[in-house]
């Protein structure tokens, strides 16, 4: 199949994306330690220019996308929050605040951000900060009052941060529970220690209370051994599956259950040791850098930062395919209604921005 995606003409500033390249990857292994096994990115979707949407633009460094009615609330890294209505495209940027200055050195910034359901404007949302010197990050419950949002609770904090590595996706689960993305914090080592919040996915209940049936007890800790985690999503069965940056390429599509160890630092790619799980898919040789992720209909939709496209992977026939290319870096993934929508990255330091660069983004998945 052929992707007919032209680049568009206010992308012209940036260099030219092989649309029609397929990433041929090493074959497989069955040997124990060896990080070459993975199936092929191919079956590349047919994505016409018709299917393609820009819903907005001019977003400011934008990190996650919630939605509410007809409605977009997209998080943005130096503490605003743009609200953008679909059906005009009209936007409102209005300032967060915050109890703790925000951090935005490095990966730090607001980061998450989540609608209360049965609220009128409430939501989660994730952020860094820097206390006596250190950097942390914390969950906090914030409501919308005129034009500004208000901190109002703090459910979690004190969860070690660093210029790199701070995780920050926040869902709610189908359990109606708050799953929070936790990095390594550039400490390795922290991911494996369970009296450390860092390199973990955490989970507690919306008043910031933890599980009674936690795998930790009177911890936030819902699994462990992660690297730096930035994509949740739930199967309509309940399967959580999470996606995370790996080390030098090996990316990870993890399976996540209640207490497992996902064996980061001590073991990665198609590596396999007593006790620990080994993802799904990992990315071999090739970066991704996948960041948040969507289900829908057996299949995951992962923003790849690095790897500058939205992907997908089928879960039953473990193959990978991009969907969409030619728009630089891709932080987020929304799906309601058979349709896709995305934000772009370009303005975080690490992109090439076009000009109007953030955008907001529809696909018709139909």
């Amino acid at each position: 199949m052929k992707i007919m995606n032209p680049l568009p003409k206010c992308l012209s500033c940036r260099s030219f994306w092989p649309f029609f390249m397929l990433l041929f990857l090493a074959g497989c292994s069955g040997n124990e330690g060896r990080i070459d096994s993975l199936p092929k990115e191919e079956d590349l979707h047919a994505i016409g220019n018709e299917s393609e949407l820009q819903i907005t633009d001019n977003l400011n460094v934008p990190w996650a996308i919630t939605k509410m009615n007809d409605t977009f609330y997209v998080s943005e890294r130096h503490g605003t929050i743009t609200t953008v209505h679909e059906p005009t495209g009209e936007t409102q940027r209005l300032q967060v605040k915050l109890q703790k200055k925000l951090f935005t050195g490095g990966e730090g910034g607001f980061l998450g951000i989540e609608l209360i359901p049965n609220t009128d404007l409430e939501a989660f949302a994730y952020h860094t900060y820097e206390e006596a010197g250190d950097v942390w990050n914390r969950v906090i419950r914030i409501v919308k009052e005129n034009n500004i949002w208000n901190e109002k609770e703090v459910l979690l904090e004190k969860i070690p941060g660093a210029q790199i590595h701070n995780g920050g996706r926040i869902k709610i689960g189908p359990d109606q529970k708050l799953y929070i993305t936790a990095g390594d914090a550039a400490v390795p080592e922290s991911a494996q220690n369970t009296e450390s919040l860092s390199g973990k996915i955490l989970r507690i209940e919306f008043d910031g209370s933890i599980p009674a049936n936690n795998p930790f007890k009177g911890s936030p800790i819902y699994s462990y051994g992660h690297r730096n985690p930035q994509g949740l999503a739930w199967s309509e069965n309940g399967q959580l599956f999470e996606t995370e940056h790996g080390q030098n390429a090996h990316d990870e599509i993890n399976k996540i259950a209640l207490g497992k160890n996902y064996g980061w630092p001590n073991i990665q790619g198609d590596e396999q040791k007593a006790g620990m799980e080994s993802p799904i898919f990992h990315t071999n040789g090739n970066t991704w850098a996948p960041s948040g992720t969507e289900y829908f209909n057996g299949k995951l939709y992962i923003a790849s930062l690095r790897g500058e496209a939205v992907r997908v992977y089928d879960l039953e026939q473990n193959k990978a395919s991009i969907l969409i290319e030619g728009y630089g870096r891709i932080r987020d993934v929304f799906i309601e209604d058979e349709s896709l929508y995305f934000i772009t990255n370009n303005t975080d330091g690490r992109g090439t921005p076009a000009e109007n660069d953030d955008r907001l983004m529809k696909i018709d998945l139909k």
